[in-house]
C-alpha cells in the first residue's frame, strides 16, 4: 500500500525522545527551554536534536503555523543571544487515522503534529468484522491516494473504535455498539494493507489527542468524559494516559449509579449510559411525550421549548452524570475535566442540574475542578487516532519499532 518506506527517528536514547515529545506539543521552543523543562544540560538538548534536523524531523527555521505564545523571547532569554526556537516538520510524516461507528467510518491523513489534511466519510450498513475492515482498507488506500508529493512517507494507521480494546495486541475484545467480541482487528487490517495499525479505544485516543496537541498539553491531570449514544471517559493522571492493568479504565457510562430496572447495551442493568447517552434521553423523551418519530434534534428542541417531559429526560440525564463525574474526580483529583461530544453544545439543556448535582457530591478541593464544555466531531475522534500512531512512532512502540525500515 505505502507509496514510500518509512524512514525510522534518529532517536538513540530516552532523553532524545523527551527532547522531540517537547519540540512536538510544546514547540516551537528554544533550546534553553527545553533544558529547563525537561532537566537536560543545554550540551544534551543539542546532542539529540542534530541528528533529527539532519534527517529533515525537526528545523530551527520558520514554519508555517501557530505559534505558542507561551514561549521566551530572545529578550527573555538572554539579551543579545539569536534564539533559534526549533519545531518539528509537519510534512516530514503523513498518518492515517480512522474512526468506526456502527453507521459510518471516518478518516483523516495528518501531518507530525497532527494537522488534519484530509477527511473522507463512508456509510456502513453491514457490520461484521469482515466487511468493515475491508472497508477500512479501502478508505485507508483512498486516503492514500490524496497525499501528494510534498507530503511525507505514511509511518501507519491508527483506529479508534467504541468498547473494550487491547490496544497493546490490537484486539477488540467487546465492542457492543458493532456486535463485536474478540476481533484481532490490527492484524486483519495489516495483512490487507501492509502497514502498521495501532488500534485504540476511541475515548482513549482522543485523550491522547488532547495530551498531546489540545488542552492537556500544559495540565498536569485532566479526563475526558464524552457524551454520544455511549458516555466513555479518558483520564490522564500523573504524567500518562491511563489504560489500566487490563486495558479498561475510565468506564465512566457503565458506573451503576441508574435505576437498576434499566438494561444497558453492555447487558449489564443500572450503568450511567441507561440515563445518560443521547440514545437513552431521545428513548426516554419519545416514551414520555408519546412521540416515537421524533429525532434527536426534535428532542433538543421540545426541551428548548419547555416541554417539561423533554426537560425531565434532560434533567435526569444531567444528575446521572453530576454524579458520575463527582465519583471520577473524587478518585483521581483531575484538575479540568472536558465534556466532549458530537454537538455537545446543544446539551446546556442538563448543563445546570450536572453542575449542581456535581457540586453537591464531589468532596472538598475535588469541587474546584473545572468543568469545561468542548464540542468534537468524528472528524476529531479520526485525529485523535492518527495521534496514538504518531505518539508510537515517537516512543518507538510497537507495532512501528517493528516497521522495515528503508528510504
Amino acid at each position: 500500500m505505502p507509496k514510500r518506506s518509512n524512514r525510522p527517528l534518529p532517536l538513540a536514547t530516552p532523553a532524545g525522545v523527551e527532547v522531540l515529545t517537547r519540540i512536538l506539543t510544546q514547540g516551537p521552543i528554544p533550546r534553553v527551554e527545553i533544558a529547563r523543562r525537561t532537566g537536560l544540560s543545554q550540551a544534551a538538548v543539542t546532542k539529540a536534536v542534530a541528528p533529527l534536523i539532519e534527517a529533515g524531523f525537526v528545523t530551527d527555521q520558520p514554519v508555517a503555523g501557530p505559534v505558542d505564545e507561551s514561549t521566551p523571547s530572545r529578550a527573555e532569554l538572554g539579551i543579545g543571544r539569536p534564539v533559534s526556537p526549533l519545531t518539528v516538520v509537519p510534512d516530514s510524516i503523513s498518518v492515517i487515522g480512522l474512526k468506526v461507528t456502527p453507521t459510518e467510518l471516518i478518516g483523516v491523513t495528518t501531518d507530525f503534529r497532527a494537522g488534519i489534511r484530509t477527511v473522507r466519510h463512508q456509510q456502513l450498513t453491514d457490520l461484521s468484522p469482515e466487511a468493515v475492515i475491508k472497508r477500512l482498507a479501502e478508505l485507508a488506500k483512498e486516503l492514500l491516494e490524496t497525499l501528494d508529493d510534498s507530503a511525507g512517507p505514511l509511518i501507519g494507521i491508527g483506529v479508534a473504535v467504541s468498547g473494550d480494546v487491547d490496544a497493546r495486541h490490537g484486539v477488540v475484545r467487546d465492542s457492543p455498539f458493532m456486535g463485536w467480541r474478540d476481533i484481532p482487528l490490527a492484524t486483519l487490517l495489516t495483512d490487507q494493507v501492509k502497514v502498521p495499525v495501532v488500534v485504540s479505544n476511541d475515548v482513549r485516543a482522543l485523550t491522547v489527542a488532547e495530551h498531546w496537541f489540545g488542552v492537556g498539553v500544559d495540565a498536569d491531570s485532566f479526563a475526558v468524559v464524552t457524551i454520544g449514544s455511549g458516555v466513555g471517559c479518558g483520564l490522564y493522571i500523573n504524567g500518562e494516559v491511563v489504560s489500566g492493568a487490563h486495558g479498561v479504565s475510565g468506564e465512566l457510562g457503565h458506573l451503576p449509579l441508574a435505576p437498576g430496572d434499566l438494561v444497558c447495551t453492555c447487558g449489564r442493568r443500572g450503568c450511567v449510559e441507561t440515563v445518560a447517552s443521547s440514545d437513552a434521553i431521545l428513548a426516554r423523551v419519545r416514551e414520555t411525550t408519546g412521540r416515537p418519530e421524533l429525532d434527536l434534534s426534535g428532542a433538543i428542541e421540545l426541551a428548548h421549548s419547555g416541554d417539561p417531559q423533554a426537560r425531565e429526560a434532560f434533567d435526569r440525564a444531567g444528575e446521572v452524570i453530576g454524579s458520575a463525574l463527582a465519583a471520577m474526580v473524587n478518585l483521581v483529583g483531575p484538575e479540568l475535566v472536558v465534556i466532549a461530544g458530537e454537538g455537545v453544545a446543544d446539551y446546556d439543556l442538563y448543563d445546570q442540574r450536572m453542575r449542581q448535582t456535581f457540586g453537591e457530591h464531589a468532596f472538598g478541593a475535588a469541587g474546584d475542578c473545572r468543568l469545561m464544555l468542548r464540542s468534537h466531531t468524528f472528524d476529531d475522534w479520526a485525529r485523535g487516532a492518527a495521534t496514538t500512531v504518531i505518539r508510537s512512532y515517537v516512543r518507538g512502540e510497537p507495532p512501528l519499532s517493528r516497521q522495515p525500515h528503508g528510504s
